[in-house]
């Protein structure tokens, strides 16, 4: 009996420096980029779009701690016009070590088996941005009003490169708790996140995948 699988890309591909692919007349080259550390005071690891937040956490937990966040911005050159950056992955970097598997991260009350061929769970994007942060962080920012959102995370002008146009600041100011906003590949959409373990079982990492760069 053939059993249906849920949709994992091919992480080890989108997470290897300088890694290429031609599809339908574009290519795109992906850099990993350094963005800071993300503070996680409870070790609860929530994604979510940070300027229209939810504050519920994935079920796998860390050591609380600073951990490294890292972008994966992909250089994208088409046929026509100039080539440009796009974040194809945000990565928070727990241990660093090889990943030996990946599975879906799960909130809870989610079941893998529920879901078809190819389908998977992740969180709506609505206003272009994604995040990887600690659910105090996200608790705090969501009492914000949207004039201090704006104030904090919103710029005037908004620069043209992803990288560049990342942002970050403290929001829980007793613990340290932070959140950087970064855009989420093309915009909006549904995106999901995922699990790295090493071969011994423990989490190396979490890594949300904007579905820039074809990986099938």
């Amino acid at each position: 009996m053939l059993r249906t699988m849920p949709y994992v890309p091919d992480l080890d591909l989108l997470l290897t420096p300088g890694y290429r692919v031609e599809r339908d007349g574009s290519a795109y080259q992906v850099q990993p980029c350094e963005l800071g550390s993300v503070v996680l005071p409870s070790g609860k690891v929530v994604g979510c779009d940070p300027l229209a937040a939810h504050t519920t956490p994935f079920v796998d937990e860390v050591t609380p701690g600073r951990y490294p966040l890292r972008a994966w911005a992909a250089m994208v050159d088409g046929d026509h016009g100039q080539g440009h950056r796009r974040i194809a992955a945000l990565q928070l970097v727990v241990a660093d070590e090889p990943v030996s598997s990946w599975s879906m991260a799960l909130l809870p009350g989610q079941d893998v088996s529920a879901l078809g061929d190819d389908d998977f769970f992740g969180y709506q994007v609505d206003a272009g941005t994604g995040t990887l942060a600690d659910k105090v962080a996200m608790e705090a920012l969501a009492g914000w009003d949207f004039d201090r959102i704006e104030d904090v995370f919103i710029p005037a002008q908004i620069p043209d490169d992803p990288v560049d146009a990342v942002i970050a600041a403290v929001v829980e100011e007793r613990s340290g708790a932070n959140v950087h906003v970064v855009g989420s590949g093309w915009g909006d959409g549904v995106f999901a996140t995922y699990v790295g373990r090493t071969a011994e079982g423990d989490i190396a990492g979490f890594v949300t995948d904007f579905r820039v760069v074809p990986l099938e």
